[in-house]
């Protein structure tokens, strides 16, 4: 065991991908996954800007360190977001997160699947566990945002200090 937390710790230190995806018992992910194409909040959370819709959830950095999801709790279609406020919460084994909208407009789908696989936020962070798809207002609300070098950068940097 001692071994192989030394082995996850030199790992993420030397910035080398972990050779399994899923092993038989989760220690710590050797370091956290940042996508190309996609815009990201300093409250860890990105966006996928794809034709008039903007697909929302947290990013690989966030759901790991909440730890393993237990619950989410979005909002209907047709609310309201709006750049930098919340739109619903995340509950994990350690804590009960708010989840903050990067963009502001209108919710048009949630991820229903969610309701009965809230771990989908986990194990498929940028995939089959985004949140809300929205309608967005206000496209410029992209340019606030941090592309993977920088918000790579922030993970370190906040990583860093803690």
């Amino acid at each position: 065991m001692a071994l192989r937390m030394w082995a996850s710790s030199t790992a993420n230190a030397l910035r080398i991908s972990c050779a399994s995806k899923t092993p038989a018992f989760a220690l710590s992910r050797c370091f956290s996954s940042v996508l190309d194409g996609l815009k990201y909040a300093s409250s860890h959370e990105w966006v996928k800007h794809e034709g008039s819709v903007a697909t929302v959830g947290i990013t690989d950095h966030a759901q790991d360190h909440l730890g393993e999801v237990v619950f989410v709790e979005l909002p209907e279609t047709g609310a309201s977001v709006k750049q930098g406020g919340g739109f619903g919460v995340v509950e994990s084994v350690k804590a009960t997160s708010d989840v903050n909208s990067p963009i502001s407009g209108e919710v048009i789908e949630v991820n229903s699947k969610l309701t009965e696989t809230p771990g989908l936020v986990n194990s498929s962070p940028y995939e089959e566990g985004w949140l809300i798809k929205v309608k967005p207002s206000s496209p410029s609300d992209l340019e606030s945002l941090m592309d993977p070098q920088a918000y790579t950068k922030f993970c370190e940097e906040e990583n860093a200090a803690h």
